[in-house]
């Protein structure tokens, strides 16, 4: 079943008189239980397309469409509205909210869209045992290192059981160790869960963890399910 596909997708970005097109022309389709890295060097429109996928923003031309609905033209409440029933987030600086426990970081979005105390609770209990990281639930994000801040965010992504988790340059502030942790937490969660995950990376380190690869330059994808010389064309163009 398909989760997201894009058509023949343009991005421009104006400076004044300067204008930037990051992404030319892109169509991509991405299925239900794929986990899928997005890769390429620095500039090469990987960031700018997961952020098209995730509603927060907008093409220039072309089409994004998410579980089958026409995303492009909806307005930023709408969107918002996509976000909030359907899409995950996990950010290269983790993003958590420092003056919250692990657990109320987790639980965030549940308060958010109205979940009892009983399911929330029950909910943010197992999100935390699935990333192995219950021992440590009453901890604030500066007593944990930055590879359990990072799992406490994929928990946090996946606790309103959206149908697609985004993940934009996850292991970019974590050493290898840290990062081979968490890709392998997320590999663990797609198969065991189903939920679609999206990654860009530009760290030829974690690539091997994607079971598709489309590789991204100058705005355009120009591999698409290959995996062969990928960490060469990345660096490449580092």
């Amino acid at each position: 079943m398909e989760v997201t596909r894009v058509e023949n997708v343009t991005r421009i970005y104006k400076v004044g008189q300067m204008e930037t097109q990051a992404l030319r022309g892109v169509s991509l389709c991405i299925e239900s239980g794929e986990f899928t890295a997005l890769v390429g060097p620095s500039g090469s429109g990987k960031t700018t397309l997961l952020q098209l996928i995730g509603c927060l923003d907008q093409p220039t031309s072309g089409q994004v469409y998410i579980n089958g609905k026409d995303v492009s033209k909806l307005n930023r409440n709408q969107r918002a509205d996509v976000r909030r029933g359907t899409i995950g987030f996990i950010f290269q600086f983790f993003a958590l909210i420092p003056t919250l426990t692990a657990y109320e970081n987790v639980e965030l979005p549940l308060l958010l869209i109205g979940t009892g105390s009983a399911e929330r609770h029950e909910r943010v209990k197992q999100l935390l045992d699935w990333v192995d990281l219950a021992a440590v639930a009453q901890h604030r994000p500066d007593q944990l290192s930055g590879g359990q801040q990072q799992r406490v965010a994929v928990a946090r992504a996946l606790a309103t059981k959206p149908s697609l988790i985004l993940a934009d340059e996850p292991t970019a502030n974590l050493d290898t160790p840290n990062g081979k942790q968490v890709m392998e937490t997320m590999a663990r969660l797609n198969r065991e869960t189903g939920v679609t995950f999206v990654f860009a990376t530009h760290d030829p380190r974690v690539i091997h963890y994607a079971r598709r690869v489309v590789t991204l330059r100058d705005g355009l994808i120009v591999e698409n399910n290959g995996v062969q010389d990928v960490a060469a064309q990345i660096g490449a163009g580092a």
